[in-house]
């Protein structure tokens, strides 16, 4: 087995680290529209997601997942690094903790690649996946916030908030075990952050600021000491923006 070392730790952020700038490079090339990019793939994703087709709008939510929630996940990965002092995890456990993990959030994508398409038919997002309708922003708000105060949202709060404990309750020795725990910690952020990402409807999917601001947001949530002090808040914020919203229509 490939234990982790130092070195090959540091290889390990090193590739981890590499995926999100290479998804936050990719998602700042393909809204700047650089002419020199590969036409035929870049100009799929730049159409509007009722014509790009559904493989190029999973695609184009696939960048968006790697570079928002991989850095989420930055506590949970530590700590399963930290354990291999012990002897307890090895390089290959690692990559299978960080691949169950993405395969959800791969999977989610491909729901919110075609909630865009179905909006985007519907007539109520703009080409740059930004909601045309009064009803959708609101709801979305009012939605977003009142999630921020659920007992499912609480409960994978506290998960995430704590991964030492997560790995001492379903701790299973092997790379297969560790694909397994990757992917219920993915599934826990799901359960966390899915009703934020929503808001990508309302900020516009392909606007950057927004993306890195709802990442700042959600990784910072994810911290004890800090986060406790976000999400009720946040939730005030989001009900009272989205009843504005409503009240303008």
């Amino acid at each position: 087995m490939l234990s982790l070392t130092l070195p090959r730790a540091g290889v390990l952020w090193l590739g981890f680290y590499g995926l999100i700038l290479g998804a936050w490079v990719a998602l700042i090339l393909m809204v700047a529209s650089v002419d020199d990019l590969p036409a035929s793939f870049w100009t799929s994703l730049c159409l509007p997601a009722d014509q790009a087709g559904f493989w190029a709008v999973w695609a184009m939510w696939g960048l968006m997942v790697a570079a928002m929630m991989l850095p989420t996940f930055v506590p949970a990965l530590q700590t399963y690094l930290d354990m291999g002092a012990t002897g307890a995890t090895t390089g290959h456990g690692a990559a299978a903790l960080i691949t169950g993990y993405g395969a959800v959030w791969v999977l989610a994508a491909g729901g919110g690649a075609a909630a865009q398409i179905g909006l985007a038919q519907a007539g109520v997002l703009s080409p740059q996946g930004q909601s045309l309708s009064g009803w959708l922003s609101g709801g979305l708000l009012v939605g977003a916030g009142a999630y921020q105060f659920s007992n499912l949202k609480a409960a994978c709060l506290a998960k995430c908030r704590m991964p030492l404990t997560f790995f001492m309750q379903h701790w299973k020795p092997g790379p297969s075990q560790a694909l397994l725990m990757g992917a219920y910690l993915g599934a826990i952020c799901l359960g966390c952050c899915w009703a934020l990402m929503a808001l990508g409807f309302v900020g516009g999917i392909n606007n950057l600021l927004w993306m890195g601001a709802a990442t700042t947001f959600m990784t910072l949530e994810k911290l004890p000491e800090i986060g406790r002090w976000l999400t009720r808040p946040a939730g005030v914020a989001l009900i009272v923006a989205g009843i504005t919203r409503l009240m303008w229509i």
